[in-house]
């Protein structure tokens, strides 16, 4: 411990050691110029006062109290300085440095007058090792006040952000939606896609795509991730599909921000399908596949005449319909398509042509007949 005469003199001298620490460092810490002018300055000055003083009594032997460790006001003014400073906006590492200043002005201020007041050599080895050690624990506690005020923070505001995704999805009100991008700080777009992927390649993707993208739970997406990334139109979306490439992704189209709905459940559509990658690449199958009872009527209705062969027939016949009308009725690029020879194709096509008849030259019929066979069989 300090001798009680050390502690004395280095007390009447505490309020100008303190102003000493304050103006090193607000000349050695360049981020620190305009922040003593403000209440956080009269926070700061606070705090040293606080440390010194509870540091002086710890050393003095106060309640026998171990001078390593700091009082609980010093502990707390410590910790609430971390969080004040990541409020600000900035990292610890001006705190940190503030600190080590601290601890020099400090030592060099209260050793003087220690050996003013006669403190030994070998006293003021150890007067020197709690400075530090004291030091040390204070700047634990604001580097553990900012870590948690980050924390906080970061919750509060993801779960903010959770909301706008939620009323997208839900299809909330305009008003809404509006109102809750606004409660969160998030800076509307002009569109957002969706894109539905496995939580592993959450992290990467979000790597390589806007910070302002949101993360929301898809209804009806149980074993999958949703994204809904900004202003990935246009030329960007090139950009995205290639980031999304060989992840098993799927991206819906770009949609105005309030219509992301949209975009999800196209995304969602594709996935079901078993598709991947693009939704704008299957969108002959997406269509063709929208109603599925109303296609398996239309590809009743439309094979109709083959109803009454042998299956295995049947089957030969619609696969060469369906090249057919494909190719557009190019006998050499149909017989191709479907490995046989071109009399082959003639001679089934003869054959659909009895069943038919003139209804091979009307466009409705050939129109139901694309559209019935245009999507396999599922």
């Amino acid at each position: 411990m300090i001798p009680d005469a050390a502690i004395a003199e280095i007390r009447v001298h505490l309020p100008a050691v303190a102003d000493e620490v304050v103006a090193a460092i607000i000349a050695e810490v360049p981020s620190y110029d305009d922040a003593f002018s403000g209440p956080m300055g009269e926070t700061i000055r606070t705090a040293v006062q606080i440390a010194l003083g509870g540091f002086l009594s710890l050393a003095g032997g106060s309640l026998g109290a171990d001078p390593r460790t700091p009082a609980a006001p010093a502990v707390e003014g410590a910790y609430q300085l971390g969080r004040g400073e990541a409020r600000s906006g900035r990292s610890t590492d001006a705190l940190l440095s503030a600190y080590r200043i601290g601890a020099r002005v400090s030592w060099r201020e209260m050793s003087m007058h220690a050996v003013q007041s006669g403190l030994s050599a070998e006293t003021l080895v150890s007067f020197a090792e709690l400075v530090f050690a004291y030091i040390d624990e204070l700047s634990a506690s604001s580097v553990a006040g900012h870590t948690d005020e980050l924390a906080t923070s970061g919750r509060v505001r993801q779960r903010l952000l959770e909301r706008i995704s939620h009323h997208l999805l839900a299809g909330s009100p305009q008003e809404t939606v509006r109102n809750a991008a606004e409660r969160a700080g998030w800076p509307a777009p002009t569109t957002l896609t969706a894109i539905i992927l496995t939580e592993s390649q959450v992290r990467p993707v979000l790597a390589e795509v806007s910070p302002q993208t949101l993360q929301a739970e898809g209804p009806d997406l149980d074993d999958a991730a949703l994204l809904l990334v900004p202003d990935a139109h246009g030329r960007r979306r090139t950009a995205l599909l290639r980031t999304l490439q060989g992840r098993g992704a799927v991206a819906g189209p770009a949609r105005p921000w309030l219509e992301a709905r949209a975009s999800y459940e196209r995304a969602l559509r594709t996935r079901t399908l078993g598709l991947d990658g693009d939704t704008d690449a299957h969108l002959v199958q997406l269509v063709l596949t929208a109603d599925g009872d109303a296609l398996s009527d239309l590809r009743t209705q439309a094979l109709l005449p083959l109803a009454e062969l042998r299956p295995a027939v049947a089957e030969k016949l619609t696969e060469t319909l369906r090249a057919w009308l494909l190719h557009q009725g190019r006998r050499e690029d149909v017989a191709e398509a479907l490995f046989v020879h071109p009399q082959t194709v003639r001679y089934r096509m003869g054959q659909l042509r009895e069943l038919y008849g003139e209804r091979l030259d009307d466009p409705e019929t050939v129109l139901a007949l694309t559209v019935a066979l245009g999507a396999p069989d599922r």
